[in-house]
């Protein structure tokens, strides 16, 4: 992926200068980011503007700058089977080499533009990986009731529906009339 001439000022854009370009050089970083916006999956994903707590290895190789890095970022959404609002905390690792030039690279690898590099596709591919596509907020959730919407978890073991078959449902009315004619 080819650079796009970054802006040295946006949060996730990292400059490698005091790496230079000498193999076996390294740097740590701990940084304290805005998360980007519209992050998630359907059910879950990281508010905008959360707090993105990082700590990254930035190390010059041959061929470019090795991000080595672990991201803790609060989640919300709701629950897959009860609809509740959920929030909980994701840890994450992830790991990206951006090449000096794109010479021996595909369209999928990342480049610095100069000195600079962008991290937010790389976490933010990282996060949407391993963000549960049904989200719980607790393994035991019974959801709601199909009949009536009513939480499960809050309608008491005694809750339920009697459901006719459609296909008897004609002959109900057969059989309340017969038993009107052996009473008589």
């Amino acid at each position: 992926m080819s650079p796009h001439n970054l802006d040295p000022r946006a949060p996730w854009v990292l400059s490698t200068h005091e790496l230079g370009r000498r193999p076996g050089s390294m740097l740590r970083k701990r940084l304290s980011l805005p998360a980007p916006a519209d992050l998630g999956v359907e059910m879950i994903g990281v508010p905008k503007d959360a707090e993105v707590e990082l700590d990254i290895r930035l190390e010059a190789v041959m061929e470019g700058v090795l991000i080595t890095g672990t991201a803790h970022t609060p989640l919300s959404g709701e629950c897959a089977r009860c609809l509740d609002s959920l929030t909980s905390e994701l840890e994450v690792d992830f790991q990206e080499l951006f090449f000096y030039s794109a010479e021996e690279t595909t369209e999928e690898d990342l480049l610095l533009d100069g000195y600079l590099l962008d991290l937010e596709p790389v976490f933010r591919d990282a996060v949407v990986l391993v963000l549960p596509l049904r989200p719980l907020c607790d393994d035991a959730c019974p959801g709601l009731c199909v009949e009536c919407g009513v939480k499960l978890a809050e309608a008491g073991p005694d809750h339920g529906h009697e459901v006719l078959d459609p296909r008897w449902a004609a002959l109900q009315g057969l059989v309340t009339d017969n038993n009107k004619d052996q009473e008589g």
